[in-house]
């Protein structure tokens, strides 16, 4: 991969009303003080999956490689990433007891869109005040509120 001459700073959160339950993701990216906010809403889903959307769909928005300096208060997500898929491919997406991984589909497009970029981790602790985490985590549950009216 080519050294990246962008860097991007990634903000991200997902809600869920109930587990599972209607979804809402978002997103906050910043590139030389400008911001863009993403979000979405999915009528069933989990927590964890919205987590992993987030991420996704910020990704996916980057128009070419870059620097990415991501922010999330998911330790399934940061933990997922960094320490346990590595394991999951070796062992064909199982577990290391023996069950199949959980949002297979959505790990497995986020590996795939992590190749393009160099990303640094970074988790957050949730509802302790942290700026764009706050905002993220509002953006997320109007997303949950727009897509019930318009459901």
């Amino acid at each position: 991969m080519s050294i990246p001459r962008k860097t991007v700073e990634i903000f991200t959160d997902g809600a869920c009303s109930g587990n599972p339950g209607p979804g809402g993701w978002a997103a906050i990216l910043r590139y030389k003080g400008v911001e863009k906010e993403l979000c979405g809403f999915c009528p069933r889903t989990t927590s964890n999956r919205m987590e992993l959307k987030a991420v996704l769909e910020s990704l996916k928005a980057l128009k070419e490689p870059c620097h990415v300096i991501l922010y999330t208060d998911s330790r399934y997500l940061k933990d997922g990433i960094t320490r346990w898929i590595q394991k999951w491919l070796r062992n064909g997406w199982m577990t290391t007891s023996k069950e199949p991984v959980k949002n297979r589909e959505l790990w497995e497009e986020l590996h795939r869109q992590i190749q393009r970029h160099r990303i640094d981790w970074h988790w957050v602790p949730g509802h302790s005040g942290h700026p764009e985490n706050e905002r993220c985590d509002r953006l997320a549950k109007e997303a949950i509120q727009r897509g019930r009216r318009n459901g």
